[in-house]
């Protein structure tokens, strides 16, 4: 099969792209689900099993290992019912043409494979000749899914701790295993190493003596060191890592793993020098151990592909991440958020992310996780969590528990959004004498923490008229900062038509540059960072900042020359791309002389 298109649709949040595979993969469009919630994904079993009148049978929490059940029972009817899609699209009828003209309309214009089309579907053609080449050729979406492996937290039953494969994240990963999805896991938010390991007692990771692996292991990386260590990993339990996805750190949705400065530019160009290298150097390690381990060894080398997602915002620089960069495949997510043929998103969130402004979507502190968290203002559940404070109630009920974390006030980890801690962290904090100030600020700290785990997943419900007695109905929304420039809702052919450049979705005439938004965000965070440390700096702060400011002064000297070899791309925003290097360079240096200031005299 041909893979017709060069974007992807990323996971967002719990429940925006849950169902998304439903609705493009019969277009060739690659999704990702999320691995969080099997609550709601049962839920979403029994709803589309009512609605088409499929055998139900609830897996309830009575049922052994019911977590893994419930995903693998979810995907499964997901696979089934995209490939039916797919099925009837591919088997249209002469009569029934339109539906495969709709798929190839969204295709790049350059495509030879969209050109085939055109060439069957001339006044002349033949319909059996042309049916034959488009069951032999068309290719569906991948159907991927998407673990966060630190929510990895333990299970009990009967007050009883199971054991580690019974984890959040573990049986997630069990249920992916035992579908009968051919697709892709993506593991992010950092190296699980005893998930890791798990992986290796399922055959479907292993690779085929043609190279073919069922079930392929994606790792999302923020810079090519950590790809490699985590790829000689995988390679020692005989896994092949068959993509690495490249995010930015803070121009995505959702949770911002910020780098130590490091750059998208100048990492993508790391995998771009180094990737036969690091083909090679894992390659020599997954040998010997298939062979150790009595596997079947592949008689030819094994795929590699390299994609890039975050703040992608013009079919320009989508070409250049492919063109300049070599990237298989470039991540489009917030955008998507704005399209109801792709994403599931309520009606008031949708509103909101409408009218956002660049003021309007921050990087927030309410992930239970402590990891900063890109959001948007005036979200529904920020709403509800107001509310509950104004009543003297602040904190959550905390119904799903998937963030649980902390034992700082109980025997057995809570989470930090909870009801139950912020009640003993308030009673703590009143217990101190301190100034009003200080306190309304400890105070806001502590109940800004929202429940996410729910809010990420609620607009699912919303819009398929599920129940939300017990989630409530208030909807956290994580976009990037990208979604300040998108204003109108669109259909899934506009979006596409603006990726491949037949069409302009953007409303805003003040958006910057992909690389350029990116290093103003890191200037923030590390102005903030800068604001929030105190002196004397101890000598890990010291390093930590320093590194930072030199990574990034890094970054400028890339970009000065990048834009200087290339005359051809980015002409309209060339002269603001160079005014805002030599801005950042000010900022840097700035930065450094607040550094000198906080570190302490040295005797």
């Amino acid at each position: 099969m041909i893979k017709t298109h060069s974007f992807h649709i990323p996971v967002m949040g719990i429940g925006f792209t849950l169902e998304t595979p439903l609705k493009v993969s019969q277009f060739g469009i690659d999704s990702v689900i999320s691995m969080v919630d099997d609550i709601l994904v049962e839920k979403l079993r029994k709803m589309y099993c009512e609605k088409l009148k499929l055998p139900y049978e609830e897996i309830t929490d009575k049922i052994d290992d019911f977590r893994a059940k419930r995903f693998t029972s979810y995907l499964n009817l997901v696979n089934d019912l995209a490939r039916d899609k797919f099925e009837e699209l591919k088997n249209s009828t002469a009569d029934k043409r339109e539906k495969l003209k709709e798929y190839f309309s969204m295709l790049p214009d350059g495509a030879t494979f969209k050109q085939k089309f055109k060439d069957f579907t001339s006044d002349n053609f033949d319909f059996s000749e042309a049916a034959t080449w488009i069951k032999n050729n068309l290719s569906m979406g991948s159907i991927d899914v998407n673990i966060m492996t630190k929510l990895d937290k333990e299970n009990f039953k009967n007050g009883e701790e199971l054991p580690t494969e019974f984890n959040d994240a573990h049986a997630a990963l069990r249920g992916y295993a035992n579908s009968n999805l051919a697709s892709s896991i993506i593991l992010s938010a950092g190296m699980n190493p005893r998930l890791y390991g798990y992986i290796e007692n399922f055959n479907d990771f292993f690779p085929e003596k043609n190279g073919y692996i069922k079930k392929k292991v994606v790792l999302k990386v923020s810079d090519y060191r950590s790809a490699l260590i985590q790829g000689k990993f995988f390679a020692k339990k005989g896994i092949w890592v068959s993509e690495y996805r490249v995010e930015s750190g803070l121009n995505c949705g959702g949770h911002a793993f910020a780098s130590d400065g490091f750059l998208m530019g100048p990492i993508l160009d790391e995998f771009r020098l180094h990737r036969e290298a690091l083909v090679k150097d894992i390659q020599d390690i997954l040998i010997p151990a298939l062979e150790a381990k009595g596997k079947v060894i592949p008689e030819q080398p094994l795929k590699l592909k390299i994609t890039a997602q975050g703040g992608v915002g013009t079919a320009e620089e989508h070409n250049f991440l492919i063109d300049h960069y070599g990237v298989d495949s470039v991540g489009w997510g917030t955008p998507f958020l704005l399209v109801p043929e792709a994403t599931q998103v309520d009606e008031k969130s949708m509103d909101l992310l409408i009218a956002a402004q660049e003021k309007d979507l921050y990087l927030s502190n309410i992930s239970p996780l402590g990891v900063p968290f890109n959001s948007l203002r005036g979200n529904t559940k920020d709403a509800e969590k107001l509310a509950l404070i104004k009543a003297g109630k602040p904190g959550s009920l905390c119904p799903k528990k998937f963030l649980i974390s902390t034992k700082e006030y109980t025997k057995t980890k809570i989470c930090t959004a909870s009801r139950r801690f912020q009640k003993f962290a308030v009673s703590e904090l009143d217990k101190e004498e301190i100034s009003q100030e200080a306190y309304q600020a400890k105070y806001f700290k502590i109940t800004d923490k929202a429940c996410i785990c729910v809010g990420l997943g609620t607009a699912s419900l919303l819009n398929n008229a599920i129940n939300t007695k017990i989630e409530g109905e208030g909807v956290s929304i994580c976009p990037g900062p990208n979604m300040a420039y998108y204003s109108k809702k669109r259909s899934l052919k506009e979006m596409i038509g603006h990726i491949y450049g037949r069409n302009n979705v953007i409303t805003s005439q003040n958006r910057p540059n992909i690389f350029i938004k990116e290093m103003g965000l890191y200037i923030d965070y590390l102005k903030n960072k800068i604001a929030e440390a105190s002196a004397p700096l101890n000598r890990r702060e010291e390093k930590y900042f320093r590194a930072f400011i030199s990574n990034m002064n890094d970054a400028v000297d890339y970009y000065h020359d990048l834009f200087d070899s290339f005359k051809d791309v980015f002409q309209e925003a060339k002269e603001s791309m160079k005014t805002s290097l030599i801005n950042t360079s000010r900022a840097l240096e700035g930065f450094m002389e607040d550094i000198e200031k906080l570190v302490p005299e040295k005797k």
